[in-house]
């Protein structure tokens, strides 16, 4: 067995680290793949199978212009909204478990078919109908949020979620913007919590929130 702290294997430890982000980095996508064309966002976590009402955890994305707000109903796309800009921002499924390893949800954006002025992609997490469960984010484990250039399937950066979770008692987390920068995209990590879950989240950026 190799011993990981002999100085050899120094140069590989910082290959397999320098992906991970934190809050506070602005990592810059188009520097590290300039022929970055197709992304996928995607999402990762791990539930306690032996509660009684296990949490359903999705993945969301607000598509945002320059005033930090939609324009349409097509830019809050999620698990009831799969598509924008005919496909070209597409959620690829809801998971309701959070089982097995790799993504649990992941949304498809190809940015050449993203407008202009939409200039951030406000990444969220939420419990599903974590408010009226009294299900909250500091139940959720091992959870990341990730960016893949979609052409080759390499990960451009990881944000590890676990730590930021805990002692969290909002059922929702903008957890991250991918911000256009000119020609460049940025990823930005983030961990503002939201009390009143998904709904609130949308309706602070220009939704219109059905009451049920």
């Amino acid at each position: 067995m190799a011993d990981i702290f002999d100085t050899r294997f120094k140069d590989k430890e910082i290959e397999l680290s320098n992906n991970r982000a934190v809050v506070g980095d602005d990592v810059n996508l188009t520097a590290k793949d300039e022929t970055l064309k197709k992304i996928l966002i995607g999402a990762g976590w791990d539930i306690n199978a032996f509660d009684a009402d296990a949490l359903d955890l999705d993945i969301s994305v607000l598509l945002l212009n320059k005033d930090n707000t939609t324009r349409e109903d097509q830019e809050f796309v999620f698990y009831n909204n799969t598509e924008a800009y005919g496909g070209a921002v597409t959620h690829n499924g809801d998971s309701r478990t959070g089982a097995g390893d790799g993504d649990d949800e992941s949304i498809s954006v190809d940015l050449q078919g993203v407008p202009f002025d939409v200039v951030k992609f406000l990444l969220v997490i939420s419990i599903y109908k974590g408010v009226e469960k009294g299900q909250t984010m500091d139940m959720v484990r091992n959870a990341y949020i990730r960016i893949v250039n979609a052409e080759n399937n390499i990960e451009l950066v990881r944000y590890e979620l676990t730590d930021v979770l805990n002692d969290k008692t909002e059922s929702a987390m903008i957890a991250a913007a991918v911000n256009r920068e000119g020609p460049k995209w940025h990823f930005v990590p983030m961990a503002e919590f939201v009390e009143g879950g998904l709904a609130e989240v949308a309706t602070r950026h220009g939704m219109i929130i059905a009451q049920q």
